[in-house]
């Protein structure tokens, strides 16, 4: 079945026929990560954002403790960044080159839109731990980058050694018992490799039987005999 592509290459009026269901699955498919050092202005608008930020919030919360939050960080912001990335990179490294410094502080200055995504361990209902939270925080992420898609950008989520230095906490003022996810980059995409080959079903379900083991098979085997 021949599937739309999304506003990069496809426009709205051309996938106005499509039933939701094409459409979902278009865009799902179409989301692709695309490095951060090839997203280039323009970013969102100030619309745009909100719709991006708007997605994220129909994400499932258990509880509604709302466990995850989101750091812009403007370009005002980038060479605070900057000299937190290298000093990162020095506390791990003290023999760390001129080049690879300049290298960890350019990684602060890519992409038109950089979030940092933070999640919190203890808000709230002690009960609902840290794996249901970091759930709820992807949920929220992957929201956002479908939107995004939708929306014409391209999308990455990055992480690295410094989510966890002390500097990287400090800047982003970080309590004790938040931690730093990854940080969410969105822009123009400036170039696009193929599309990746990706995992079909049976790569990823099994079937717990009546016998108690778990079989892996094809799930139209027995999807609809629970």
């Amino acid at each position: 079945m021949g599937l739309p592509v999304f506003p990069a290459q496809r426009t709205a009026a051309d996938a106005a026929g499509s039933d939701p269901a094409t459409l979902a699955a278009a865009l799902m498919q179409s989301r692709q990560t695309i490095l951060p050092r090839r997203l280039l202005a323009p970013g969102p608008d100030a619309k745009q954002f909100g719709m991006i930020l708007g997605a994220a919030a129909s994400a499932p919360d258990h509880g509604q403790l709302l466990p995850w939050r989101f750091v812009l960080v403007p370009q005002a912001g980038r060479a605070r960044l900057a000299d937190v990335f290298a000093g990162a990179l020095l506390a791990r490294d003290a023999q760390a080159s001129p080049a690879e410094i300049a290298q960890s502080r350019e990684k602060a200055h890519r992409a038109p839109l950089l979030m940092l995504a933070v999640v919190d361990a203890d808000r709230d209902d002690a009960q609902i731990d840290l794996s249901e939270r970091t759930v709820s925080a992807g949920c929220a992420i992957q929201n956002m980058l479908l939107m995004a898609t939708a929306l014409g950008f391209g999308s990455a989520l990055t992480s690295g050694k410094a989510l966890k230095s002390a500097g990287l906490r400090a800047l982003f003022g970080l309590t004790d018992s938040e931690h730093a996810l990854c940080f969410v980059s969105i822009g123009t995409a400036c170039s696009r490799k193929p599309a990746r080959l990706r995992p079909v079903p049976q790569d990823f379900v099994s079937s717990l039987c009546s016998d108690g083991n778990d079989r892996s098979a094809n799930p139209s085997d027995f999807f609809y005999s629970l």
